[in-house]
């Protein structure tokens, strides 16, 4: 019986899934690539702000623009390049902030669940679509925005299941590679040393469970919903070959690098040599 790692078991898992179950390409043609299933993955996405959090983020990004502009006219008169965090200052625009503004309501007015469409979008802020569309790859690029486009399933004739592109997720964050530019107020106050040490504590003991975990728990674990499901019944299936292996009444022993040149040098195929 041919035994599999369980990435290579993922990898059969993913190559069945992106089939779509027996169906042609053609079926998610209609589909982005980095798209997850809507309905799959928003409760580990979606974070509620806390009080008042929004309000700074709106602020946050007002006092930017003017930043990126102060900027800019610096660089200008001096006769330098900007470096790569002022240039994605600099592209900041009133759309752009525009659009954070009422992502940014949006976040506050249903507990930090945001995915609007773009006519939604270009409906509140009074901008056209495209706008839009270049308003959230600014936010993206500059770190105020983490974006995460979606599908969903739809009913359609023939076999197997057919998708379609939905609204995308949207989490507002503070810009981290732009708080250097900021002004000092806006900045967080830095997190004291024995929580990040707690943190990386944390990380490690994660990290040391993990690694006792078998492959049927490390399925649910690593990827939960329906595909976890499937790669838990591969990982379950890995286990009961380690097993079966483990129980063999002779296993054959595992010899030293050393011993294995040893034995080879006294062969009798070495000895009439």
């Amino acid at each position: 019986m041919t035994a599999f790692t369980f990435g290579e078991a993922t990898t059969r898992v993913l190559a069945q899934v992106a089939r779509g179950q027996g169906g042609t390409a053609p079926r998610r043609a209609g589909v982005r690539r980095g798209s997850i299933e809507a309905g799959t993955f928003e409760d580990g996405f979606f974070a509620k702000p806390a009080k008042g959090e929004c309000d700074r983020l709106i602020r946050m990004a007002r006092v930017a623009l003017d930043t990126g502009r102060r900027v800019k006219r610096e660089a200008r008169g001096q006769g330098r390049e900007l470096t790569g965090p002022e240039k994605l200052l600099a592209g900041l625009t009133a759309g752009a902030v525009r659009v954070y503004e009422e992502l940014c309501t949006l976040a506050r007015l249903n507990g930090g669940k945001v995915y609007p469409s773009y006519d939604r979008l270009a409906s509140a802020t009074a901008l056209g679509r495209a706008t839009v569309a270049r308003a959230l790859q600014i936010l993206e690029d500059a770190g105020f925005l983490v974006r995460q486009r979606r599908f969903r399933r739809v009913e359609g004739q023939g076999p197997g299941p057919r998708f379609e592109q939905t609204s995308n997720a949207y989490r507002p964050v503070a810009p981290k590679k732009l708080l250097s530019l900021l002004p000092r107020w806006l900045r967080p106050a830095p997190a004291p040393d024995d929580a990040l040490q707690h943190v990386a504590d944390q990380e490690e003991e994660q990290e040391r469970l993990k690694g006792q975990l078998s492959c049927r728990e490390l399925a649910h674990f690593t990827v939960g919903g329906s595909l976890g499901r499937m790669l838990a019944q591969l990982g379950a299936a890995l286990d009961r070959q380690s097993d079966l292996r483990e129980s063999h009444s002779c296993p054959e022993p595992l010899l030293d690098p050393l011993d294995q040149e040893q034995a080879a040098s006294v062969s009798p195929y070495n000895m009439q040599r």
